[in-house]
């Protein structure tokens, strides 16, 4: 396993990453198969481990609270994020000062740890001054229970540099990280995110590598959805909204892409999102050992030049830039 920088600091995380989603396992054979998929990860170099306390509604922390104290926690990094509803009381969602803090209490039980090593602001909160949002990530700094914090979806170029303003004229600690969505399929941070976090020194550990499983090659044109797979239960619909025949026409470009290359669709999707510089680290969704034994092939996988410039055709990416005159 490789590991990286979080952008200009000094925390250095495995480039594959492990994130919990898991409902509540309880007794279940689901749960000797996510804690054997945990400790495969452990075993093989994976140091950080992604949650968050909206994720079925504190099972998925609990989940990761359990079984990494088992594991020495110097050699863990652990993360959380905060916005979502918690409870049904006015103040129990968003960015306030108030909901970060209870927030971040609450994780730290579930997590039984003392402190989270990465806390995100999970979306942005318009109802919220901004100031008031950056004094309470950065006060939890202060006090020890984050150690680096950062923000993830609706944080565009333009919020991340207003927050920086806020931040440099308060002294306030800086954000160190975002965690946006990327993949071969949804690829809009290269617009202005990327150059913005480049500029500030801030970190990207991106999520959703395989585009909600259009990225595996099972869906394929003309074929029956797989029995069981998330297309056949997803209740909001994310990946059936992804399977036009534009998107499966480019998987099968990408698939060759892959033999070509002596490696499946799974790891070309991921190693290439590893091949910017910006990147920190991809954070995979593995449900089962076999996937995560697949997944943390990408690390360290090299793309040819000519192969990027391929994928590139295929995917069609143009970045935006406005053009006057």
């Amino acid at each position: 396993m490789k590991y990286r920088n979080v952008g200009k600091s000094g925390l250095k995380i495995s480039e594959i990453a492990l994130g919990s989603w898991v409902t509540d396992l309880k007794g279940t054979s689901a749960e000797d198969v996510a804690k054997q998929t945990v400790d495969l990860a452990f075993d093989n170099g994976v140091n950080f481990f992604d949650c968050a306390d909206a994720y079925s509604a504190g099972a998925a922390e609990r989940f990761f609270g359990e079984v990494l104290s088992r594991f020495p926690r110097r050699e863990l990094v652990i993360s959380s994020k905060v916005f979502f509803p918690t409870g049904d009381g006015v103040n129990d969602r968003g960015l306030s000062r108030k909901h970060i803090f209870e927030s971040c209490e609450q994780s730290l039980k579930n997590m039984r740890t003392d402190y989270l090593d990465l806390y995100y602001c999970h979306r942005f909160d318009e109802s919220t001054d901004l100031e008031e949002t950056l004094r309470a990530m950065s006060d939890l700094v202060a006090q020890g229970k984050v150690l680096y914090y950062g923000v993830s979806e609706e944080w565009g170029g333009a919020r991340l540099q207003e927050a920086q303003r806020i931040i440099d004229h308060l002294g306030l600690y800086p954000i160190t990280v975002v965690q946006p969505q990327y993949n071969l399929a949804d690829r809009y941070i290269e617009h202005e995110i990327m150059g913005v976090c480049s500029k500030l020194g801030i970190g990207i550990t991106t999520f959703s590598p395989l585009a909600q499983g259009l990225l595996t090659g099972k869906y394929r044109k003309g074929q029956p959805l797989p029995a069981g797979s998330r297309a056949t239960w997803q209740a909001d619909h994310q990946i059936n909204d992804l399977l036009t025949d534009a998107n499966l026409d480019m998987v099968e470009k990408l698939r060759g892409v892959a033999d070509e290359l002596g490696t499946n669709l799974p790891v070309l999707s991921l190693a290439w999102i590893l091949q910017h510089k910006e990147i920190s680290c991809v954070i995979a969704g593995a449900s089962k050992p076999s996937q995560l034994e697949n997944n943390l092939k990408a690390s360290g996988f090299e793309i040819p030049a000519d192969a990027m410039a391929e994928i590139d055709a295929i995917t069609g990416f143009h970045r935006f830039e406005r053009h006057v005159g």
